[in-house]
């Protein structure tokens, strides 16, 4: 049941991405072109997707002891800004200024035939393996995997 659940809300957020146009990254390049042909209807799919999600998660967290597939909620415990969470966010920023998706758009991009969907998804699945392998060596500094996390 649970992988029927997962597959169920993973179409239904497909479906969005697709029917509100940010599948197409020509539009989310749009978005970031400001002094040229700028389009603001990220902002209005963001809105939109906030305004469902955040009273979502807080009727969840105060209804629910636990989740309906899990032991418990977990939830990011670290509350510092630091490299790896800068360096994480400028790589995601400038993959999307570049390509024009990010993760969650490029999966349904994948099913609407688009090239470059393809070849962001198996730049996305490398950099998976090559950061995986630069934590596990602790290059960084890194913290094992479940140290930035809590169990509420």
């Amino acid at each position: 049941m649970r992988y029927v659940t997962v597959f169920l809300i993973g179409a239904l957020f497909g479906l969005g991405i697709v029917l509100s146009g940010m599948g197409n990254p020509a539009k989310v390049l749009n978005f970031f072109d400001l002094a040229g042909t700028f389009d603001p209807s990220l902002i209005f799919v963001m809105a939109g997707a906030l305004s469902v999600a955040i009273p979502g998660y807080a009727l969840i967290f105060r209804r629910r002891q636990k989740p309906i597939f899990g032991e418990t909620f977990v939830l990011p415990k670290a509350r510092q800004i630091d490299g790896r969470l800068v360096g994480g966010s400028a790589v995601f920023g400038i993959g999307w200024g570049i390509a024009g998706f990010c993760p969650g758009a490029a999966i349904p991009a994948l099913g609407l035939g688009h090239g470059g969907a393809f070849i962001f998804v198996a730049s996305l699945l490398t950099g998976i393996v090559i950061a995986r392998a630069i934590i596990r060596a602790d290059f960084f500094g890194a913290t094992p995997k479940t140290a930035g996390q809590q169990k509420i």
